[in-house]
């Protein structure tokens, strides 16, 4: 088990193989870490589709509009959509996209950041800068590393549930 330092700030993802542990990082990116945990609280993120998963790059979810494998799911609209709560602009720092952290997805547009996000298989440092940086794996990584390949994949994997530590 993960040593949670801040349960507050600290994101408890279950996964068809088990639990992802992620550490918020609200010093860097306040709006973003706010925005998952209110997300995670409504429980907006439970039973979503992870729609884009490229294999040696990351896994990306968090359409809550259209991502909700129990409820009007179709495969095809997943990733088009966010949340009914207004777009979060960017949070831009230093911290690399290293394996493991957590990015902001978003349009072309940079303050468009809402509801998805995706989570680095590889170091992919083409991203720093551009993409908001706001959390990172501290254990369970493995379990992202099974998650089904694809743009869609065909039998998508989904978030079963999504919590903030300090409420489980």
């Amino acid at each position: 088990m993960a040593e949670i330092n801040d349960p507050e700030n600290t994101i408890l993802m279950e996964l068809k193989g088990g639990t992802v542990t992620i550490e918020l990082l609200p010093d860097v990116a306040p709006e973003h870490a706010a925005r998952m945990k209110e997300l995670a609280r409504s429980g907006q993120y439970d039973n979503v589709a992870f729609h884009r998963v490229i294999e040696g790059f990351m896994a990306q979810t968090g359409d809550v509009a259209n991502g909700n494998m129990e409820k009007d799911f179709s495969l095809g609209r997943a990733g088009t959509g966010g949340s009914d709560l207004p777009d979060l602009p960017a949070e831009f720092s230093k911290l690399p996209h290293d394996r493991g952290t957590l990015g902001a997805a978003r349009s072309a547009n940079p303050n468009s950041a809402n509801s998805q996000f995706f989570i680095n298989f590889n170091d992919n440092h083409f991203l720093n800068g551009q993409y908001t940086v706001y959390g990172r794996v501290i254990e369970g990584m493995d379990h992202v590393d099974a998650i089904q390949r694809g743009e869609p994949p065909a039998e998508p994997d989904r978030m079963i549930s999504v919590k903030v530590a300090a409420d489980a």
